[in-house]
């Protein structure tokens, strides 16, 4: 009886991980929200997401069409205003993740630039 208690202590024990900033090491214990967080990525402007939930309501552009500064590149109805999606600089689109009707999320992928 004692053993299996001995083994229930063992694996109560905090398991340390490591964390990096500003290139110095720390040991710490990591919650499990922590733990299952979404892992940082750097913003590409290439990569255009939804700022807010809503409903794409037209697609202006195709894929592989060459697009200007400033041209709009779809419609995004949120919180019951038209908000125009432009390009950040003239490029050419890559890829469309969605269609007219199509209701996104938060952060969701829509169209991705080269």
């Amino acid at each position: 009886m004692e053993e299996a208690e001995e083994e229930k202590c063992k694996s109560k024990q905090p398991r340390y991980k490591s964390l990096t900033i500003d290139n110095v090491k720390y040991r710490t214990l990591h919650t499990k929200k922590f733990a299952k967080r979404k892992a940082y990525e750097e913003f590409n402007p290439f990569k255009l997401t939804a700022f807010i939930p809503g409903t794409i309501i037209s697609i202006h552009v195709k894929e592989g069409k060459k697009v200007k500064q400033g041209e709009t590149l779809m419609i995004l109805e949120a919180m019951k205003m038209l908000n125009e999606v432009k390009a950040p600089e003239n490029t050419t689109v890559k890829k469309i993740y969605v269609v007219a009707g199509d209701r996104v999320s938060k952060d969701q992928l829509m169209i991705e630039l080269e």
